[in-house]
């Protein structure tokens, strides 16, 4: 329960970087209004420096964070500090990610790689968004102090969320993003309260606080990328609209990224360009795996447990609850 609500947690907050091979180049061409919208927001988040406190709203709660982001060319840091939870400050240097615990004097170190940085809204590289969303233009509006284009994205069934997306008109920064459920009803928001674009922040000053790990106890925890059939496991039933984007072994930690266990889990990926959502596989624990079904967080992310024989499942992911335990229910054992 408790490991279920740190990336639950993740989740929330928009920290949850997904764990992806080498990247291709964004497969998508500017043919319609959608695909230029989505490559420019894609880029903006690539290549802006820019200081902010990004807030987000879900369920009746509330969570913040302070970012620093910093672009020079093809290189990309950035300082991301929840102003909520455990006190910690991670930092990426494209795909080197150090996060450092200042209370318990841990630091975890660890390669990720991914789309884009914090807050990026693109998850997958070739996906067709247009396949599974309509697109709306709804006009522009003033927010956080600044001019934006807003847009609509309703989904074409009832697997995944709405959207709608408002980006700064001279940039294309995504400024704030509503999650819809099916009747319209915002249960997510994410928004910059303030936001500095173009900020005096120095990259040379951000890699040294990344790098000043003296004092700290150093984590490196292993994460191995692997196929579902080598682990064993296979889906039964497509859930349509969603693919595969990555698949690893990965250790099982605790809430401040050490290990927890000598055990490791599966960690498989799905999104639809969009919404993403995890398949976590282990061995099954009677302490500590006791409640089986969904769990309601009263906002965008669900999660959905259930025993399989020895092994425990655990589906999370910003998609409505059918959808993960359609996702639960087609997985199957293959040896």
């Amino acid at each position: 329960m408790i490991r279920m609500r740190r990336e639950l947690r993740r989740f929330v907050l928009g920290l949850w970087v997904l764990a992806l091979g080498p990247t291709a180049a964004l497969a998508l061409d500017a043919d319609t209004p959608l695909n230029s919208w989505l490559l420019r927001v894609h880029n903006a988040s690539k290549q802006r420096t820019y200081t902010g406190t990004f807030v987000v709203s879900s369920g009746g709660n509330f969570a913040s964070a302070k970012i620093w982001h910093v672009c020079d060319g093809a290189q990309q840091v950035e300082r991301v500090e929840p102003l909520t939870g455990v006190p910690r400050a991670t930092y990426r240097r494209n795909d080197r990610v150090v996060t450092l615990y200042p209370a318990s004097k841990v630091a975890v170190i660890e390669t990720r790689e991914s789309l884009g940085l914090f807050p990026g809204l693109l998850k997958s590289t070739d996906a067709n968004i247009a396949e599974n969303y309509q697109f709306k233009d709804l006009g522009a509006e003033r927010m956080a102090g600044f001019d934006a284009d807003g847009i609509g994205l309703t989904p074409k069934d009832a697997w995944r969320y709405g959207y709608r997306v408002w980006s700064e008109k001279r940039t294309g920064l995504v400024i704030q993003l509503q999650t819809l459920d099916a009747t319209g009803r915002v249960i997510e928001q994410s928004a910059f309260s303030e936001l500095q674009l173009d900020a005096p922040v120095k990259m040379a000053q951000l890699v040294q606080q990344m790098e000043n790990t003296k004092g700290y106890s150093v984590s490196r925890p292993t994460l191995r990328a692997v196929t579902p059939q080598s682990m064993g496991w296979r889906l039964m039933v497509p859930v349509a609209g969603f693919r595969q984007v990555g698949c690893f072994s990965r250790p099982i930690t605790n809430t401040e990224g050490q290990p927890a266990s000598s055990a490791a889990m599966m960690q498989w990926i799905f999104t639809d360009g969009l919404a993403t959502l995890s398949l976590f596989v282990e061995n099954f624990d009677l302490q500590s795996h006791q409640r089986e079904g969904a769990i309601d967080t009263g906002g965008a992310t669900h999660i959905v447990t259930r025993r399989l024989a020895d092994w425990w499942v655990t589906a999370v992911g910003e998609v409505p609850a059918p959808t993960l335990r359609a996702f639960v229910a087609a997985l199957e054992r293959n040896k």
